[in-house]
């Protein structure tokens, strides 16, 4: 890879990270010397264009990736989702856009009565998705990669269907339509992925696999972040019901698949989440506001999820807790996201870490 020389030696890395045999590091900080100086689009007014056109996110992109140093196991790619929930504005779902994120308006109103969810590779914000894909394809040469967006799926994209309180309500009052309702939006993600993931396996830096960007993780196959950000809401019991069979059923047709744990209200379900055996890894985020995930006081739940047999990744480690983090769970099975202030910093990092069997 152009802007990558090194790309070999990250997907081992990353493929090690997935088998449990050894550590990935991202560690990105701007580059002393920028690939490239390309000048970024001029501003607009208009949040919808500036999300869905193509040709400006490619030259936004082509402006900002030149300027990081992409050493340790970080990797350009070209991002193309629109907002987190991709899957919910193919499903119905009407887009609002603001310059930080996009978020949809519920369009289930009569669940009795509406129409079952199906996917349509005609609807218009999976076309604009595409459009962007093929934009990135077009464009790489050989010079980065090209990610697949955040669709988002099983009950978090009901939620966003029908609003989350009368989702509150359905769970209690018509349990039945929130399985049939789960069961088509699982077939709704898997087709979408199944375009989306034929258009940029093909490209040699991708080697079959794909990359899922808002959480930048590669894999030599089909590749996704899961999540259930609503479980915050619901119990035990609830979880295992309305979750766990769908989330299983969408690990297993994935072959890498890392859930997004999102704060500390979603722990209470960790052991239902380790008992899904073809869950690969599970991502900590805690939420705003207190310790990043290199802090000491998640060292535990790294621990308890490795125990388990799972990969983890931790996010938001700064330069100066990635030792002590290696040093507390082990290298085996981690994938380590952090950013450092410049090339100098993330080249250190990458130094301490070759105590650990990571090599650059």
């Amino acid at each position: 890879m152009k802007w990558k020389p090194n790309w070999a030696v990250t997907k081992k890395h990353m493929v090690d990270f997935w088998n449990h045999k050894g550590l990935a590091l991202w560690m990105r900080g701007p580059a002393d010397k920028p690939i490239g100086s390309l000048a970024g689009p001029t501003d607009s007014p208009d949040q919808e264009f500036i999300w869905t056109n193509p040709a400006r996110r490619l030259q936004t992109w082509e402006s900002e990736g030149p300027k990081y140093f992409w050493g340790s196991d970080a990797f350009p790619f070209f991002e193309t989702h629109i907002g987190p929930g991709s899957l919910g504005s193919f499903l119905g779902a009407k887009c609002n856009f603001a310059p930080d994120t996009v978020w949809y308006e519920p369009c289930i109103h009569d669940p009795e009565n509406h129409p079952p969810l199906k996917f349509d590779p005609e609807n218009h914000w999976f076309k604009v998705h595409m459009d962007l894909i093929q934009e990135g394809i077009k464009n790489a040469n050989g010079r980065y990669l090209v990610a697949l967006p955040d669709l988002i799926e099983n009950i978090d994209t009901l939620a966003a269907l029908r609003g989350t309180e009368e989702m509150l309500f359905d769970l209690l009052e018509r349990p039945e339509w929130v399985h049939r309702s789960l069961a088509e939006i699982n077939q709704a993600f898997f087709q979408a992925f199944d375009i989306m993931f034929n258009a940029v396996k093909d490209l040699p830096e991708s080697d079959g696999g794909n990359v899922f960007g808002p959480f930048a993780v590669w894999g030599p196959g089909k590749t996704a972040k899961v999540q259930a950000d609503f479980s915050a809401m619901i119990s035990a019991p609830m979880f295992k019901e309305f979750v766990v069979p769908y989330l299983s059923e969408q690990c297993k047709w994935l072959d890498y698949s890392l859930y997004h744990l999102d704060g500390t209200t979603a722990l209470q379900h960790m052991d239902a989440l380790l008992s899904i055996e073809s869950l690969r890894a599970i991502e900590w985020t805690p939420q705003a506001g207190i310790e990043g995930g290199g802090h000491a006081r998640w060292f535990d739940i790294y621990r308890q999820i490795k125990k388990a047999g799972k990969c983890v990744q931790a996010i938001q480690v700064m330069p100066d807790e990635v030792v002590p983090l290696i040093d507390a769970v082990g290298p085996e099975g981690l994938y380590i996201i952090g950013n450092a202030p410049d090339q100098k910093t993330a080249e250190r990092v990458m130094k301490d870490c070759e105590q650990f069997g990571w090599r650059p």
